[in-house]
């Protein structure tokens, strides 16, 4: 009984799309989505929100005033 590998090489176009898919899509989405928090509750118009993501602003030691 014989099994065939596919050979996944450096110029492989399989193994550039499950780099994309594994590594780089979900590296962009979860730093979209940390923009969008934390400039969203920055200048949100609710005080509680806003004030919440100012604490949040100095205890990660960023200044903002």
């Amino acid at each position: 009984m014989s099994t065939q590998h596919a050979v996944v090489g450096p110029g492989n176009s399989q193994s550039q799309l499950a780099l994309w898919k594994d590594k780089v899509l979900p590296f962009l989405m979860a730093g979209g989505l940390g923009i969008v928090l934390l400039y969203g509750a920055a200048f949100a118009e609710t005080e509680a929100l806003h004030n919440a993501a100012h604490d949040g602003r100095h205890s990660a030691g960023f200044p903002c005033h």
